[in-house]
């Protein structure tokens, strides 16, 4: 009688390569390469979409799988908006449409017929900056400036969302106006991940432009 106690698999593993072998046995031959045959050569599904882009009229012709994201970096241009986890967890991909702050990751394009949309480029440029690039680079609040873009974009909304009275977790009563303090910032921010670290050079930076005491004036 043979040996089989050298052979290592695991139950999971076993089933699943019993699985494998039935399906294969019950497909006709040449049925699987056909099919993959036919999905390549399905074209994809396209949509025309019109939005306005830092102040600029566009339209695209665009796969309807397209997200924002690539549909400003790739058929665009506009390369100041990273694609960094491309699960929305980070906020790199930052972006205000219609006045509010998404993650252009998560959002397909043709969901955004008509809108309005401003990513970094349509903030400020370099000879004439935004009040909160100018306070970012007054309050070094980057390192490897990666997240910048989308930390930008999402402090502009934020001192927005507080202006607007939009409660957040921060607000004790969501029926009341929240304050504007380092506390509501921090909550509102906390969705833009810096790897770096600069968190609160970019608290600085953005309780500056707020007209409240940063970091340092805390530590002060």
């Amino acid at each position: 009688m043979h040996d089989f106690s050298y052979v290592k698999i695991s139950r999971r593993n076993l089933l699943l390569a019993g699985a494998a072998s039935m399906s294969s046995a019950a497909m006709p031959a040449g049925a699987a390469q056909a099919n993959a045959a036919a999905v390549q050569e399905r074209p994809p599904s396209t949509a025309g979409v019109s939005m306005k882009v830092n102040g600029k009229a566009v339209t695209l012709q665009l796969d309807t799988r397209t997200t924002l994201l690539d549909a400003l970096r790739e058929h665009l241009r506009l390369t100041g908006t990273k694609k960094g986890c491309d699960q929305g967890q980070c906020g790199a991909c930052t972006v205000i449409v219609d006045g509010r702050r998404i993650n252009s990751c998560l959002s397909l394009a043709v969901m955004h017929e008509g809108a309005e949309v401003t990513t970094i480029e349509g903030l400020g440029s370099k000879d004439r900056m935004h009040p909160l690039q100018a306070a970012f680079v007054k309050h070094d609040g980057y390192q490897c400036g990666y997240c910048t873009p989308g930390q930008i974009c999402s402090a502009v909304a934020v001192l927005d969302e507080i202006r607007q009275g939009v409660p957040s977790h921060a607000s004790a009563d969501i029926g009341a106006r929240p304050l504007l303090s380092l506390e509501e910032i921090r909550e509102r921010m906390s969705g833009n991940i810096c790897r770096c670290g600069a968190y609160s050079n970019i608290l600085d930076a953005i309780g500056e432009v707020a007209g409240i005491a940063g970091i340092a004036g805390e530590r002060a």
